[in-house]
């Protein structure tokens, strides 16, 4: 059959579209940017005929209707991979639950059964002359998602990018259910300015890289502040191999600093999983071949990071203790993002030769009552979920340095950690690790 006849005859509107989810249905919307925002408005119109409809997401940059028309969850439950400023909102009311996950192995929930999907629905570029459309800007484990799933609509914007992928990176017409065109805009999250303060957390990293490096930058103001300090130094010839691209990397490339020459695999492409950023980024990504899409699974693969040598990875983090134990995804038992990418990056960059990975924090903060609280803990007390266990701990910086783990005995990592502690805290912190028995009789204070 002809693709543009075979599109024709699939062609939906949305509230067509989606009355092929039935009572207690798994729907899936995919990672970030791939959001089917068309359809979930749709589905959302849906809400007093449907019951017990399981909604799965990650990242979301925009309300979700589903929620927003089901205030009293009656028919919907959002279920969230990893979450973004929205989905703790929701976390935050009750009204959306979290689903822990390794992004390395998020794909094999999906193989496996774990993660079921009945419908996905997922946003696509426009189709090409072969039938095919691209995933865009959302390689991640889209393909394992549609693998999974009975049936798929796919939602097609003309403002996604067509991005190139190592693999998974396009499905064709003649795979999926139902096509809905769409004119909503392309989810979008441009990095937030960096702070004094995330300039002096980057500064105390920037000493570590070097040129020819291959670099992994996470999402917010401190990766920010770093781009911004090697996108005006001297270093040259830097590679990209990322989770998740960001404003960040567009800077980088901008000045020239990302050529992906000296990178011993992929030479000449910079590599990504996600991409969440500006119109702009999304504008540069566009039928750029010098940058590819690759799954989850193989990015975040320590077999993969670990044969790019000179590798840098810089990720945040929330709160350390004096174990050397590190939290990224909780306050208490808040849920904040996931672990996400993080340890995955923490093994594989240690596996690479002269891999170096940077854990970044504030040293301290202000609480909603205006007190000054430690990011650095004797301990971990109130639930906050462990993101790096004290093991593979790596490089961890603040403000006042940065100080690496690795090997390193209780009674030593106690003393790095302190040392670059809030000084207004640093005495408290000495006497909990005696306390503890994790402090050298004879150190000197």
């Amino acid at each position: 059959m002809d693709v543009y006849r075979e599109y024709q005859a699939k062609l939906r509107s949305p509230e067509q579209a989606v009355q092929i989810v039935k009572d207690g249905d798994w729907v899936d919307y995919s990672h970030c940017c791939s959001f089917p925002a068309a359809l979930d408005k749709a589905l959302a119109g849906r809400r007093d005929e449907l019951k017990n409809v399981n909604v799965r997401g990650s990242v979301t940059c925009r309300p979700v209707q589903v929620l927003e028309q089901d205030p009293d969850n009656e028919t919907f439950t959002y279920n969230v991979w990893h979450c973004s400023a929205i989905d703790r909102k929701y976390l935050d009311q009750g009204r959306a639950y979290h689903q822990p996950m390794l992004f390395r192995n998020c794909g094999s929930y999906y193989e496996r059964g774990f993660a079921p999907v009945d419908v996905a629905m997922i946003t696509v570029a426009p189709m090409d002359r072969q039938g095919n459309f691209s995933f865009g800007l959302t390689n991640c484990c889209q393909q394992e998602v549609l693998d999974a799933a009975d049936h798929i609509i796919l939602e097609v914007n003309r403002d996604m990018p067509v991005v190139y992928g190592v693999a998974n990176d396009h499905i064709h017409i003649s795979d999926v259910d139902w096509v809905v065109e769409s004119d909503e805009p392309i989810s979008a999250a441009p990095g937030r300015p960096a702070s004094e303060l995330d300039k002096k957390i980057a500064a105390q990293i920037f000493p570590y890289l070097h040129d020819g490096m291959t670099l992994q930058l996470g999402i917010g103001g401190m990766p920010n502040a770093l781009g911004e300090l090697i996108a005006e130094s001297d270093l040259k010839d830097l590679g990209m191999h990322a989770e998740i691209m960001s404003d960040g990397y567009l800077k980088l490339y901008q000045s020239g600093k990302i050529t992906n020459k000296k990178k011993p695999l992929q030479r000449g492409k910079g590599v990504f999983s996600v991409c969440l950023g500006s119109k702009e980024l999304y504008e540069f990504l566009h039928c750029n071949q010098g940058i590819l899409s690759a799954p989850m699974y193989y990015v975040n693969a320590a077999e993969t990071i670990r044969q790019l040598d000179d590798f840098i990875s810089i990720n945040s983090c929330i709160a350390v203790d004096l174990y050397g134990q590190v939290c990224a995804e909780s306050v208490g038992t808040r849920q904040i993002s996931g672990t996400g990418g993080q340890l995955d990056f923490v093994t594989g960059t240690y596996m690479a030769s002269h891999g170096k990975a940077f854990l970044a924090m504030p040293s301290m903060y202000f609480d909603a009552y205006g007190v000054g609280r430690s990011n650095i803990l004797p301990k971990f007390t109130d639930g906050d979920i462990i993101t790096t266990p004290r093991t593979q701990t790596p490089y961890v910086a603040t403000e006042y340095g940065a100080v690496n783990l690795s090997g390193l005995a209780t009674w030593q990592r106690a003393e790095a950690l302190i040392s670059i502690a809030h000084p207004d805290f640093r005495d408290a912190l000495i006497k909990a690790a005696e306390k503890q028995r994790i402090w050298r009789r004879s150190n000197k204070r």
